[in-house]
């Protein structure tokens, strides 16, 4: 049993409150997951730059001068903003594709969240509450963002281990139930040339959609293929650049309800989760139908 949370915001008013409406979505869910949380945010995009959002066990050597070293070695401008255990670097966009294998040499304890043009990803074990605070994830911008509180049932709790997972730029996924076939998958995404690096089966099916984005299917296709290719019982919230996905299999007992209104659309595991909306009185409320992909898209 896990909470999940998500909102994708019409009203460009409410950019400025996305984190703070996220934060009170995923509090209300603490009692579906207390082991670990976390939140993807998409801000606006910064033409040419790209973010890259970083975890380590100690901030304080690894993010020393982690901006001037970096820079030197991709040539580079880069700039670091420090949250706690996590850092977003902003680098240019062209060296995105090398920056992986640099900070291995420079700092090889570092862990990736997130990377993208919008993206950013922070999460660690401990109540959705004491997480938010962490990272002042309240004051976070954006225009759409999806989040998780975890209860542990396969795999171990660590920060790894938690919500959501990206496997590709601009990407996320976060997951509700549990699937029966993720080893095999994995053997089979391995031999794609894709890698997972932990043994949560959610990180599976993050990148199960990322591959087959990566070989030309839409977001709306890869969610189409997962109903026959990923076995189990599961609701999904996926994130984009520019849009945000659900999609339940066909069982669909994993509990699901969204909102929408000419403000936003909203997801919850529980409806009680968006009742601190603004015009949620007003919304159109349903559940969402098995084996049914959603997405809308800016």
């Amino acid at each position: 049993m896990c909470g999940i949370v998500g909102l994708f915001l019409k009203d460009k008013s409410l950019e400025p409150r996305l984190g703070e409406l996220l934060t009170d979505m995923l509090i209300t869910m603490t009692d579906r997951g207390p082991d670990s949380a976390g939140i993807a945010v998409y801000g606006n995009d910064n033409e040419g730059r790209a973010k890259l959002t970083v975890q380590s066990s100690d901030p304080d050597a690894d993010f020393s001068d982690l901006d001037g070293d970096l820079g030197k070695a991709l040539d580079a401008s880069v700039s670091i903003r420090v949250k706690d255990t996590h850092a977003v670097l902003d680098l240019p966009e062209d060296k995105l594709p090398q920056v992986r294998a640099v900070l291995r040499e420079l700092r090889p304890d570092l862990r990736i969240m997130s990377a993208g043009e919008t993206i950013e990803i922070y999460k660690e074990v401990g109540l959705p509450e004491d997480v938010a605070k962490r990272f002042d994830i309240s004051a976070l911008t954006g225009t759409h963002g999806i989040g998780h509180t975890r209860m542990a049932t396969e795999s171990a709790v660590t920060t790894l281990g938690a919500h959501p997972f990206s496997t590709g730029a601009d990407q996320c996924l976060v997951h509700n139930g549990s699937l029966s076939n993720h080893n095999s998958l994995r053997r089979e995404l391995a031999r794609h040339g894709v890698e997972v690096e932990t043994l949560n089966d959610t990180e599976v099916a993050a990148a199960y959609l990322t591959w087959k984005m990566q070989t030309g299917s839409t977001l709306g296709e890869a969610l189409e293929s997962g109903l026959d290719d990923l076995d189990g019982f599961y609701t999904f919230v996926v994130g984009t650049k520019d849009g945000f996905g659900v999609v339940r299999d066909p069982i669909a007992c994993k509990p699901a309800v969204m909102a929408e209104t000419d403000q936003y659309v909203a997801f919850g595991s529980e409806y009680r989760a968006l009742v601190g909306l603004p015009g949620i009185e007003d919304a159109r409320v349903w559940e969402p139908e098995p084996a049914t992909v959603y997405f809308w898209k800016h």
